[in-house]
């Protein structure tokens, strides 16, 4: 894995389903001549194109905390280095979008309320984050984590859920004066191949153990085996793949056009 926790190849392994979430909260932004559009934890960058191809007159930006993801952009958008808790535009933004990073900010509430600041009259605020904490490839790996085999050095990785439901999210970007549209999705991915649950959550929810045991070969193998087992017990293969139900939750925000937030 790489040191700052980000491989794009992993990854990029279920590229697909991974990009059915960004271009459904895509179809519910309706700015229709943006200036300025950034695209915060833009990974690789393929999907930030995207944006660029829905807004051809913008300026589009990509921002993401790891510089082994952002050295595979492509050409189109520009791109920076940042972490977006540090993140603060130089002028207004029209549109910014955000597909599966808040889960990873734990005060991303308190960052929600000042991208809204940020946004121009009329502008939009879209992101989405998993909704699946509570889901059993989850469960598995806290109970992996906090077993005896584990616990002394990944128990501290187990974290709450940190995101909300639709409602919680409605609720707070409402109250900042912004009208919103906020809704859930759940999607059952056919994973093909063997472990095939391992492999997805090995580029995400598995980074923060996998990072934590890098240079350890034999215990990164045999925590991915315990991993395995448990999985194949929650998600048995079928002939034709094996199903993986993934709740996603999204929202946008409009401010009303000729105010600020």
């Amino acid at each position: 894995m790489s040191r700052d926790m980000w491989d794009p190849a992993v990854y990029g392994r279920h590229a697909d389903e991974r990009a059915r979430p960004f271009f459904e909260l895509l179809s519910r932004v309706r700015a229709e001549r943006p200036d300025f559009v950034v695209d915060l934890g833009c990974g690789p960058g393929e999907l930030t194109v995207e944006l660029g191809r829905r807004w051809p007159e913008a300026a589009v930006h990509g921002i993401d905390s790891s510089p082994a993801m952002i050295a595979k952009a492509p050409p189109g958008p520009s791109f920076s280095v940042a972490d977006v808790r540090d993140w603060r535009p130089d002028r207004p933004v029209d549109v910014i979008f955000s597909n599966a990073l808040l889960q990873w900010v734990p005060e991303h509430r308190e960052l929600l309320a000042r991208w809204v600041d940020d946004l121009a009259p009329g502008g939009w605020l879209a992101f989405q984050v998993p909704g699946n904490f509570g889901a059993p490839s989850h469960a598995a790996v806290r109970r992996i984590c906090a077993s005896p085999a584990w616990s002394d050095r990944l128990g501290d990785l187990v974290r709450p859920d940190p995101v909300d439901g639709p409602e919680g999210y409605l609720a707070l970007l409402a109250g900042l004066g912004c009208e919103v549209d906020a809704w859930e999705t759940t999607y059952v991915h056919v994973l093909p191949g063997e472990d095939a649950v391992l492999s997805w959550i090995s580029g995400t929810a598995l980074r923060p153990m996998l990072d934590r045991l890098a240079g350890d070969e034999p215990a990164r193998e045999a925590f991915l085996a315990d991993c395995a087992r448990e999985l194949d017990k929650a998600y048995p293969p079928r002939p034709y793949g094996t199903p993986f139900p993934f709740r996603r939750v999204f929202a946008v925000a409009h401010t009303p056009a000729g105010t600020s937030a």
